[in-house]
């Protein structure tokens, strides 16, 4: 074999070797994740509609869902008034916000080397900025007990 496949190879090598660090994907939410954040935010209850500037079992703003992409129900277009209201107080549309706003700005919030719901319920809470702080208790339990129940 010639010199120059070596080289060939080795550089293939390289590549797939940093191809495969840089491209590992963000974990995704689970559905048993999405549920226990619903949880924990409302009983995910999903009669509960706006109030002050949260709304539907999840309790998302404006904001976060404009940070997920302004996500909506049955294709209506994000521009309607309607739209943020009507995808956010859907659980299903509302899971779809969470899972997009995770995929944008997943971190480790813990600290313990790993991505997973217990980051993610710390960003939906506290905000993706302020996810190192801990949850308040009442918050926490619900997440826990679910966790520990259906995870």
């Amino acid at each position: 074999m010639s010199r120059q496949f070596y080289q060939i190879v080795g550089i293939l090598a390289c590549f797939l070797t940093f191809a495969g660090i840089y491209a590992q994907d963000t974990p995704s939410v689970s559905k048993i994740c999405l549920g226990c954040i619903c949880e924990a935010a409302s009983g995910c209850n999903t009669t509960l509609g706006c109030n002050g500037d949260v709304c539907g079992p999840f309790r998302i703003t404006w904001a976060y869902w404009a940070d997920a992409g302004k996500p909506t129900l049955n294709n209506e277009a994000n521009t309607n008034e309607g739209a943020y209201a009507n995808c956010v107080n859907d659980a299903f549309c509302a899971g779809r916000t969470v899972e997009s706003y995770m995929n944008k700005f997943a971190r480790d919030c813990n600290g313990d080397g790993i991505i997973n719901c217990d980051d993610f319920i710390r960003i939906h809470r506290n905000g993706r900025n302020a996810c190192t702080a801990p949850l308040n208790n009442k918050y926490e339990n619900i997440y826990k007990l679910c966790m520990q129940t259906f995870g």
